[in-house]
């Protein structure tokens, strides 16, 4: 995109952790926030495609992505993966992130798992984080993210599912699967887990988006975490959508995301009307 300057690189955010990140940077952004954006369960930088070039010319802010701890060219993980990792990616790695790159203003945006790591974020970092959308995130575990997983590990067995996802995780393929698929059907997981306490902490705007047709969440995903957060969160359905707006409706899911930082004054001064 023109004007926009895109380059990777890698963060230490301990002896043992590094960060993969890309930075897209362009002179409409400077002095304005960084939106965050936080990948899905199975994702990487490069399961976006498109996706933040597109936010990045909407919005005129500077854009960052990383990949979380397991994923793509960030350290490894090990199994099994505590039931309480959502929480430890939101409350501790992620203000690490911030502090390690000195980020003063940043509007997360998650999709699914990185939504839900959002929400935690935003709690935990009141100061930096300025503003918040999320995409498809959970705050509970309900019949359709139970249902939806495992018919995802049923393909993983009998499909090419394996093949598709190995074109962006090569090796980490399994890992990355089994890291998701096995913590979220474990017991002790899916019956504990309650974002509530932690969504009643965000102070910041936020925009809570689903599509209609999510096959993961029902639609109490969505109004349940703005019944709790208040009076300063929106709910969003995205029409004839299922469980990843950003690339199944793009357009839509830029439409509500420029209108809602323009309604709470984050927008790049310099970018038209819609």
């Amino acid at each position: 995109m023109s004007g926009i300057e895109w380059q990777d690189e890698q963060v230490r955010l301990h002896d043992d952790v590094c960060l993969q990140l890309r930075w897209g940077r362009q002179p409409s952004g400077q002095g304005k926030p960084v939106i965050l954006l936080l990948h899905e369960a199975l994702g990487c930088i490069d399961m976006w495609k498109r996706f933040p070039e597109l936010l990045a010319q909407a919005t005129g802010l500077n854009v960052l992505i990383f990949e979380r701890r397991g994923y793509g060219r960030s350290t490894a993980i090990t199994l099994p993966r505590p039931d309480d990792y959502l929480l430890d990616e939101g409350e501790v790695w992620l203000p690490r992130l911030l502090d390690q790159l000195e980020l003063e203003q940043v509007i997360l945006f998650g999709h699914s798992d990185g939504g839900s790591i959002a929400q935690i974020g935003a709690a935990s970092c009141p100061d930096q984080v300025v503003a918040m959308i999320t995409l498809a995130a959970h705050i509970y575990v309900d019949h359709l993210t139970l249902d939806g997983i495992r018919e995802a590990a049923e393909r993983y067995r009998t499909t090419d599912l394996p093949e598709r996802l190995a074109r962006y995780h090569g090796e980490r393929t399994d890992l990355i699967f089994r890291a998701w698929s096995e913590t979220w059907l474990r017991p002790s997981c899916y019956e504990n887990l309650d974002l509530k306490p932690q969504l009643s902490r965000i102070r910041c705007p936020a925009l809570i988006m689903q599509g209609d047709r999510d096959e993961y969440g029902v639609p109490e995903q969505v109004t349940d975490a703005c019944a709790v957060i208040g009076d300063h969160a929106e709910a969003c359905f995205i029409d004839d959508c299922g469980h990843v707006p950003h690339l199944e409706k793009p357009q839509e899911v830029l439409a509500q995301t420029v209108d809602f930082l323009r309604r709470v004054r984050l927008m790049a001064a310099d970018q038209p009307a819609s």
